[in-house]
C-alpha cells in the first residue's frame, strides 16, 4: 500500500508506506486528503488508510540540477509512444545517430517502436524525409525525481492532474 505525499503547495514530494503516512497523521504533521481500502482497526480506534497526505507545513526541497538521462525516463516523458509514427514504443532511439556525433541527452533521445527503429538505422531525418510528432525537452518539476510516480495509484490522478507524468 502506497500513499502519495504532497508538500504544503499541493506539489508532490515523496511516496511512503501507509504505515509511515499513519504516523505522519497521527502526529499531527499531515491531513488525509483520500483514502482508500480496509480500515485499519486498533484497539482504541479506526482509521481509514490513507491514499494521498498533505503535509501542514511546507518542507524546502533541495534545488537539483537536471533529471538523469534514463531509458525508462524517455519511455515515460513520452507516454510510451513513438515519436516518429505514434504506435507503442519500446525503445529509444537518437535523434541525431552517435555515430553522426549525436548525444545521450534529452533533447537528442526519443520513444520510438521497433519498426521505425529499424527502419531509421543510423539516417538522419533529413535522409529519410521523417519529422518529430513532439519536440523533445528536459523534463520539470519534483515529480520527475519520485520513480513512484511511474505507475500512479488511480486515486492520486486528481492530485496529479496537469503535472508531466
Amino acid at each position: 500500500m502506497r500513499t502519495l505525499v504532497l508538500n504544503a503547495g499541493y506539489e508532490p514530494l515523496a511516496v511512503v508506506t501507509f504505515r509511515r503516512a499513519l504516523l505522519l497523521v497521527l502526529t499531527g504533521k499531515a491531513s488525509v486528503l483520500a483514502e482508500v481500502g480496509e480500515p485499519v482497526i486498533t484497539p482504541r480506534m479506526v482509521l481509514g488508510r490513507p491514499s494521498v497526505i498533505l503535509l501542514n507545513r511546507y518542507v524546502k526541497v533541495p534545488y537539483r540540477e537536471a533529471v538523469n538521462v534514463t531509458r525508462r525516463g524517455v519511455l515515460r516523458r513520452d507516454g510510451h509512444r513513438c515519436g516518429y509514427c505514434g504506435r507503442a514504443a519500446t525503445t529509444v532511439d537518437h535523434i541525431m545517430p552517435r555515430s553522426r556525433g549525436g548525444s545521450n541527452s534529452w533533447e537528442n533521445l526519443i520513444a520510438c517502436c521497433l519498426a521505425c527503429n529499424s527502419t531509421k538505422g543510423d539516417k538522419t531525418l533529413r535522409q529519410l524525409g521523417w519529422s518529430l510528432r513532439v519536440k523533445p525537452t528536459s523534463p520539470r518539476g519534483p515529480q520527475w525525481f519520485i520513480t513512484e510516480l511511474e505507475r500512479p495509484a488511480p486515486e492520486w490522478t486528481d492530485f496529479l492532474a496537469g503535472r508531466a507524468a
